[in-house]
């Protein structure tokens, strides 16, 4: 068959553009999967894997079919279905989501991430060995055109991997950007069929990603106790997908910060008042262990409900934060004060780069439901003391275990001991029952033990809901036996995702106990609930 002049840059876009979109299914997966299992290595390695696992499969059949079936028909036919798979990925992430949770970690995130992306990369594959199919057979020269295709589509792939990363998710949904990337497919399939075939009936295939347009949908949800569940902000960010809900049930009304799943934070909307523990002890224990402080630097804002406690008892309060819509929602959700200095950048970045010393140090940040390696290593916490003002507190939100499996949680505490003098665990659980695990705060400083000064705080209000668990936290400290195995955590060398899976799991689990499901879906999928 003769083609049309012109036809050789057409394959060239053709294998530029498909090999961009590839990378921006395989970035844009961790944002679909994470909200359930977590942006751990676990989901990066299934998306990883999946990824590798799809294409090899399609250069292998894509191959054989462009032997038998060597028509560019079939090229932008296979890129047709390809674009069709990919804007329904929105629509079946839910039910395929519900069928893999069962599966634990690491397999959920594996089967789901194959069921939902496998298929349309699969056929993404199949695009380069038919495009160098058919351009060796129009340029009759194979090895230079075979290197120069698939430079292209690599080039593309680049492309398509700084594209996302760095722009589309920071301005359109992810399910904005499943539809633009399966339009994007689609109108490359159209086109060729219209342009070099003369098939108009093609142009009808232009009309379905109308048919999946995504709409805004207002959640709402009784959850079993009665409970009113109303997810009232939804952000896609560049480090993940924020949330922010509300529960009313009678007099109660509750909202809280949520980061790919994982509450960040809550408060009781008629008292102002924070819900959960945590957020009392790392306010109350460096308090009441130097209550005289007159700065504090908290690194993680949340719902900015800490450094507004710090603020209000007078101490210059700084924040730093790596997402601006974390901000955001803080300041238009949760009433954080926008006077609050708040430094937009990596925690590691400002401690080096940063002259100021603190009083207090309050460390408070979560990927998910981990917090990232390179803060609770020996060169953070080496920092960390370093910007400490003399009788200086570091206190460590950290979510941890200290029944079964304390290799991690045991780690962070001697990597601590290695830097500080003086480091304390308070859990906000008992840790004789249950599975032993949950929110542990930890503080850390030199010289000589201190007591806590209680006068100090003991006229400060907590809310009904967490007054049992601080008046525990606080009286309560907890002591690894000596001989539990623990490393010191290092740059080189910090294996938290792997030995921390046990407790990942732990935190999905009750992650969705707590949260409805389709609560945690994106607000443009294809459920909506309404009471």
């Amino acid at each position: 068959m003769q083609h049309p002049k012109g036809f050789i840059a057409y394959l060239i876009a053709t294998a530029a553009l498909c090999g961009a979109l590839v990378m921006v299914l395989e970035v844009l997966g961790s944002r679909v999967i994470g909200p359930f299992f977590g942006v751990s290595l676990f989901v990066w390695t299934s998306l990883i894997t999946v990824t590798m696992v799809a294409l090899a499969a399609g250069y292998a059949i894509g191959g054989r079919l462009s032997d038998r079936k060597s028509s560019p028909d079939w090229l932008y036919g296979i890129i047709l279905l390809s674009g069709i798979l990919v804007i329904l990925i929105p629509v079946l992430k839910g039910p395929i989501l519900q069928i893999s949770l069962p599966l634990g970690l690491r397999w959920g995130s594996l089967v789901s991430a194959f069921l939902l992306f496998g298929p349309a990369l699969f056929l993404l594959g199949c695009v380069s060995p038919y495009v160098v199919k058919i351009a060796a057979r129009e340029m009759h020269n194979i090895g230079r055109t075979v290197g120069s295709f698939y430079a292209i589509s690599t080039v593309g792939s680049v492309a398509g991997t700084l594209l996302t990363g760095f722009v589309l998710i920071a301005y359109l949904g992810v399910n904005q950007i499943f539809l633009l990337t399966g339009s994007l497919l689609i109108a490359l399939s159209v086109a060729y069929f219209l342009f070099f075939r003369h098939k108009w009936a093609a142009a009808l295939a232009a009309i379905l990603p109308l048919l999946l347009l995504p709409h805004e949908t207002h959640v709402v949800k009784i959850l079993e106790d009665g409970t009113r569940a109303e997810r009232i902000a939804d952000r896609d960010t560049y480090y993940g997908n924020l949330k922010v809900v509300e529960y009313s049930y009678g007099t109660i009304h509750n909202r809280e910060l949520l980061i790919d799943g994982q509450v960040q934070g809550g408060v009781d909307m008629s008292s102002g008042l924070s819900i959960f523990g945590y957020n009392y002890l790392l306010q109350f224990l460096p308090y009441a262990l130097n209550p005289d402080g007159k700065n504090c630097l908290v690194i993680g804002l949340g719902a900015g409900l800490i450094p507004a406690w710090y603020e209000a008892q007078g101490v210059n309060t700084e924040v730093v934060d790596i997402d601006p819509t974390v901000i955001e929602l803080a300041r238009n959700y949760f009433s954080f004060n926008p006077t609050i200095p708040v430094h937009v950048e990596d925690a590691r970045y400002f401690l080096i780069n940063t002259a100021q010393r603190y009083d207090y140090i309050i460390l408070d940040v979560f990927n998910g439901d981990t917090t990232p390696g390179h803060l609770l290593n020996v060169e953070a916490m080496r920092l960390a003391k370093q910007r400490l003002a003399p009788n200086g507190v570091l206190a460590v939100n950290l979510i941890g275990s200290l029944k079964h499996h304390t290799f991690m949680t045991a780690s962070v505490v001697k990597t601590l001991k290695n830097v500080f003098g003086q480091v304390a665990i308070y859990p906000l659980f008992d840790p004789a029952t249950g599975e032993g695990t949950g929110n542990i705060e930890i503080v850390a400083y030199d010289g000589r033990e201190r007591a806590l000064q209680f006068e100090h705080i003991k006229h400060f209000a907590i809310h009904p809901s967490a007054e049992s668990v601080v008046r525990l936290g606080m009286v309560h400290t907890f002591a690894f036996p000596p001989q539990t195995p623990a490393i010191v955590l290092s740059d080189n060398y910090n294996p938290v995702d792997f030995y921390d899976l046990w407790l990942k799991e732990e935190v999905r689990k009750n992650i969705l106990n707590y949260t409805d499901f389709y609560i945690l879906l994106s607000h443009r999928d294809k459920f909506a609930f309404v009471a």
